[in-house]
């Protein structure tokens, strides 16, 4: 399956990144990038739990495909869940089943870079994706 462009423009500058220095400044840098939320949407019913950090997920149907937009209060998790949302955005809900999130963050350089506590947020946040999809 091949990638979304947004998640191939991901893995190429990952991949390019020299270390994880590196990364971690492209991580921070993505973050910046994400769709900014309005208060009202940084709401209890859109917030997502089994996340340490606060972490708030929106998502839209475009036709069969699904469009998310997030936030988080801590500026890593902001960068991870922008490569997360340039891998899932304008999946269905059939391919985002399918998504293995280890395998991407890894794909990133970026999975022993994950602890177990985001690591479980980020599932976390990929369940509430699947869930609004219907899956």
């Amino acid at each position: 399956m091949s990638l979304p462009s947004k998640a191939q423009d991901a893995l190429d500058a990952f991949t390019a990144a020299g270390g994880w220095e590196q990364r971690a400044r492209l991580l921070m840098q993505w973050g910046e990038r994400l769709e900014a939320l309005d208060d009202a949407e940084r709401s209890e019913a859109n917030r997502v739990h089994g996340c340490e950090s606060q972490v708030w997920l929106l998502g839209t149907r475009q036709g069969e495909h699904w469009h998310f937009r997030a936030a988080s209060d801590a500026r890593l998790i902001r960068g991870l869940l922008a490569v997360l949302l340039a891998r899932v955005n304008g999946l269905n809900g059939e391919e985002l089943a399918g998504i293995d999130l280890a395998d991407w963050f890894n794909q990133l350089g970026l999975g022993r870079q994950l602890s177990p506590s985001r690591s479980n947020g980020l599932n976390a946040v990929l369940k509430k994706m699947r869930e609004m999809a219907g899956d």
